[in-house]
């Protein structure tokens, strides 16, 4: 079931769409969408490794873009739009103490978790509704945000036969790796935070 998906997903990254699509997904992960831009970030660079750093630098830059749609929904719309969001991933009793620990920890809250696949929306959200400095929002994202995507550009760039060959040959594998990743990441802030 899922080669005849990989398979699709490896020609949609070849054609000229492919880097439109990870820019929504990128842009949509920062502020609201549930399914990380590696998904798309991978296939992407595996299908166009001469341009792997460009792919990384266009999928930093519209992560942050959305970062900051999403820290605009939690200093502007957070009564609305914002606490829905959060408690749609279930998370509205987590919101205070994690806007508490942005007074002492605030910077390397978001250097971390932009590495990690702790939802990232959660972080730009929290920073916005605690009020955290919008000049270094943005800095701090380019950071963590840019090295996330350009070391999995680089790993790509440089080892993408042997990558591509280990995830084609166990796709299964691979496919729930990746899923315990993202659900591991909602489930650490929901217990750990």
């Amino acid at each position: 079931m899922l080669r005849p998906l990989y398979d699709w997903t490896m020609r949609l990254a070849e054609g000229p769409r492919a880097i439109r699509a990870l820019g929504a997904i990128s842009f949509a992960e920062s502020s609201f969408f549930p399914i990380p831009p590696d998904v798309v970030l991978v296939p992407v660079v595996l299908a166009n490794r001469d341009k792997a750093f460009q792919i990384a630098a266009w999928c930093t830059l519209t992560s942050v873009l959305g970062g900051i749609f999403g820290y605009l929904i939690g200093a502007l719309l957070y009564d609305s739009i914002g606490q829905w969001l959060i408690s749609l991933y279930g998370y509205e009793d987590k919101m205070e103490a994690f806007r508490a620990a942005y007074r002492d920890w605030g910077a390397w809250i978001i250097l971390i978790k932009g590495l990690t696949p702790i939802p990232y929306k959660l972080v730009t959200i929290a920073s916005g509704l605690a009020g955290y400095d919008f000049l270094w929002f943005v800095v701090l994202s380019v950071i963590t945000r840019g090295a996330r995507f350009f070391i999995i550009a680089a790993l790509l760039k440089t080892y993408g036969e042997p990558i591509r060959h280990f995830i084609e040959k166990r796709l299964e594998l691979v496919t729930v790796l990746f899923l315990v990743a993202l659900v591991g990441g909602f489930v650490a802030i929901k217990y750990l935070f």
